[in-house]
């Protein structure tokens, strides 16, 4: 069941860069019904997950890539309409491979490993789209917040992707890592 919802929200990722990609107001409406959705099926499918036993670390691979594969369209489509600047959705997509590359190929043993700020930002990633959609709805007054908000989103994604990287320099990292040669 989980997966379901998660496969939801991986249909809606099209649709949903489609409609961030225009710059009108029913194509706002439309987004943010879509973006709707797809937050509720995020918020959804973890407790039924664990509810039913069925959290795997594939399934929470397929819930993450998901997120990203939603936001990041959402966020590239906006840039494209000069929405965001496109250093963010870059990061972005940086931060998810890093992320992938250490959970799965630097260190498979311990399964995804996140950390605290990068798991905050990856909410975060959810509330950029919303508030352009926001603002092309008439509520502009949130163009000021949402450039901030934005900028401090790149600065705390390259603090979180520099954090990554130092924890792979760690002395316990550096002999596990010796140790699986």
């Amino acid at each position: 069941m989980a997966n379901v919802l998660t496969t939801v929200r991986l249909l809606l990722i099209a649709p949903f860069a489609l409609f961030m990609l225009r710059g009108d107001a029913r194509s706002a409406a439309i987004a943010l019904i879509i973006w709707a959705i797809a937050l509720a099926t995020d918020f959804v499918d973890g407790p039924v997950a664990r509810r039913r036993g069925t959290s795997t670390a594939g399934s929470k691979m397929f819930d993450h890539a998901t997120d990203f594969l939603f936001v990041t369209g959402g966020i590239f489509a906006g840039a494209a309409r000069g929405a965001f600047p496109w250093v963010l959705p870059a990061l972005i997509t940086a931060a998810f491979a890093q992320y992938a590359v250490d959970s799965y190929w630097i260190q498979p043993q311990s399964g995804l490993r996140g950390n605290p700020l990068g798991r905050y930002n990856g909410i975060l990633y959810f509330v950029p789209p919303c508030a352009d959609i926001l603002i092309r709805l008439g509520w502009v007054s949130l163009r000021p917040a949402l450039t901030i908000f934005v900028w401090l989103l790149v600065a705390s994604t390259a603090v979180s992707m520099a954090q990554r990287l130092s924890y792979l320099a760690l002395p316990e990292n550096l002999s596990r890592r010796s140790s699986q040669k």
